[in-house]
C-alpha cells in the first residue's frame, strides 16, 4: 500500500473513531436526556437562523431586537445544558465531533487533492511598464513605496493622475505602443481587468500588483495582499501562468459579474466609502422582493428563474462557504461559474450554511451565460464596479487568454476544504486490503 493511501485510511479510521466516541459520550453520560439536549440544540439553531434572517431583511427596531435574539438564543441553550448538569458532556461530545470532522476532511483532502495551475519560467523583461493608481486601496502605492521599488527593478511607472476621466485601457495601449514588453497594474480588480484585456489582446505578459481594497484576483493567484510590493519580485524571479479572462456585455472581468441584490447595492454612491453599512441599509428591500428587475438566466442546460442575486464568475468559486463567493481553486478551467441565490424564509437562510447543498442556491458551470430581465437595462457589478447594461447580457470566458507573471515564491494558491462525505470516509476507513 502506498504511504499516501495508508495515511488517508488511518485519518479516516481516526475520524470514524472520534465520531463514534462523540455518540457514546452522549449515550453513556446523558442517557435519555440526549433527546432533550438534541431538541434544545435544534431549537436554538432555528431561533438563531430566524434572527439572522430578520437582521438581514428588517431595519430599525426590528433589526435591533433580532440582534438581541441572535445573541440570546445560544446563551439560552448553554443555560439549559448547565441546568441539566451536562455542559461538560456536550462540550466533550462537540470536541470529538470537531476532531472527527477535521480528520475526515484531512483524509478527503489527501484523497482528492487538486492539481496546481501549470507554470513555466518567465522571460527576461527589457521594458516593463506599470500603471499605478495612487489613490487605490487608501494610498497603498505610496505606503508601500511601489513606485520606487519598481524603478529599482528597472520598470517604468505611469501614474493615474485622475484629473477628469481617465481611459485606463487607452493608457495601456499607449504603453504597449511605446515598446512595453510587460504591462502591469497596481490597483483594484476593476482596473486590473481593463489592462488585462489589453495585455491579452496583444499577447503581452501581465503583472498583478494588489494595491486595491480587496484584490480577489491576486488572492486566487496566490499573491501576498498584505504587502503588494512582494508582487514586484516577479520582475526578477517570476513564473508565467496561463489564466482565463471573462467578458460580460463587452466588458472584461477577472473575478465576477453580479446581478440582482448585490448589483443594486454596488450601484449606491455610498457603497465605495462604507460597504458594510450600505449593504445592511439596502438589503431589506432587496431580499423581500421590493423593486428591482426580475431576472432569468441560462448557463448551459441550467435555468435560473427569478433569483434575488446572481453571480457569474471567471471559473467557479468553492462551494463550502455561505453563498459560494469565497475563492477559486483554479483560474484556467475554461468555464464560468454561475450561482443563483433565492432566499424567502428563515429556513432557507439557515440552509445557506450548507454551502453547495443549500436549497436557496442553484449552481452551474458553462462556457457562456445569458442573463435577461423584465427591464431593458439593469444594474450590474463588474469586479465591484457599478455599471448599467442592456439586456440580454452575454457573459463568456476566454480560456488561457492571459499570460500572468507572478513571483516564484508566493503564499500559495487556494485548496478548497472538502465537503464532509461520511460515506467516502467510511469507505476509506473500513477498507483493509492492500
Amino acid at each position: 500500500m502506498e504511504p499516501t493511501m495508508r495515511g488517508q485510511r488511518w485519518l479516516a479510521r481516526a475520524s470514524l473513531a472520534s465520531a463514534v466516541a462523540a455518540v457514546l459520550v452522549l449515550a453513556v453520560f446523558a442517557g435519555f436526556k440526549t433527546f432533550a439536549l438534541l431538541g434544545v440544540g435544534l431549537a436554538g439553531l432555528a431561533i438563531t437562523a430566524a434572527a439572522v434572517w430578520w437582521i438581514l431583511s428588517r431595519r430599525g427596531l426590528p433589526r435591533v431586537l433580532a440582534v438581541l435574539l441572535a445573541l440570546t438564543a445560544p446563551v439560552w441553550v448553554l443555560v439549559e445544558f448547565t441546568r441539566a448538569r451536562l455542559t461538560w458532556v456536550v462540550v466533550a461530545s462537540g470536541a470529538l465531533w470537531l476532531l472527527a470532522a477535521g480528520m475526515g476532511r484531512a483524509a478527503l483532502a489527501r484523497h482528492a487533492a487538486p492539481e496546481s495551475m501549470p507554470e513555466r519560467p518567465a522571460a527576461t523583461f527589457r521594458h516593463p511598464m506599470l500603471i499605478m493608481n495612487p489613490r487605490s486601496g487608501g494610498g497603498k502605492v505610496r505606503r508601500f513605496a511601489l513606485r520606487e521599488r519598481a524603478g529599482e527593478l528597472g520598470a517604468e511607472v505611469v501614474l493615474l493622475e485622475w484629473r477628469g476621466e481617465t481611459d485606463v485601457a487607452a493608457l495601456a495601449r499607449k504603453c504597449a505602443a511605446e515598446g512595453a514588453d510587460l504591462l502591469g497594474v497596481a490597483g483594484g480588480d476593476g482596473t486590473q481587468a481593463l489592462v488585462a484585456e489589453v495585455a491579452a489582446a496583444l499577447d503581452l505578459p501581465f503583472l498583478v500588483i494588489p494595491a486595491g481594497t480587496r484584490n480577489h484576483f491576486a488572492l486566487d493567484l496566490g499573491l501576498d495582499r498584505e504587502d503588494p510590493s512582494k508582487a514586484l519580485d516577479a520582475l526578477h524571479d517570476g513564473v508565467e501562468l496561463r489564466v482565463d479572462l471573462g467578458r460580460a456585455g463587452g466588458r472584461p472581468f477577472v473575478n465576477n459579474v453580479s446581478f440582482g441584490a448585490y448589483a443594486e447595492v454596488v450601484q449606491s454612491p455610498a457603497y465605495r466609502d462604507d460597504k458594510t453599512r450600505t449593504t445592511l441599509k439596502l438589503l431589506p428591500d432587496l431580499l423581500v422582493g421590493q423593486g428591482g428587475a426580475r431576472l432569468t438566466a441560462h448557463a448551459g442546460g441550467q435555468e435560473f428563474s427569478d433569483p434575488q442575486a446572481l453571480l457569474v464568475s471567471n471559473n467557479p468559486y468553492g462551494t463550502n462557504d455561505v453563498a459560494g463567493l469565497g475563492r477559486r481553486t483554479r483560474l484556467d478551467g475554461g468555464v464560468l461559474g454561475c450561482v443563483g441565490v433565492r432566499v424567502t424564509s428563515a429556513a432557507q437562510a439557515a440552509g445557506l450554511l450548507r454551502g453547495g447543498q443549500a436549497a436557496g442556491l442553484t449552481w452551474a458551470s458553462a462556457t457562456s451565460v445569458v442573463v435577461d430581465a423584465d427591464q431593458e437595462e439593469i444594474p450590474v457589478g463588474i469586479d465591484g464596479e457599478a455599471v448599467r447594461l442592456g439586456v440580454p447580457v452575454h457573459c463568456e470566458v476566454r480560456p488561457g487568454a492571459l499570460r500572468v507573471i507572478v513571483p516564484r515564491l508566493r503564499p500559495g494558491t487556494y485548496r478548497e476544504r472538502p465537503r464532509l462525505d461520511w460515506r467516502l470516509i467510511s469507505r476509506l476507513g473500513l477498507t483493509f486490503r492492500r
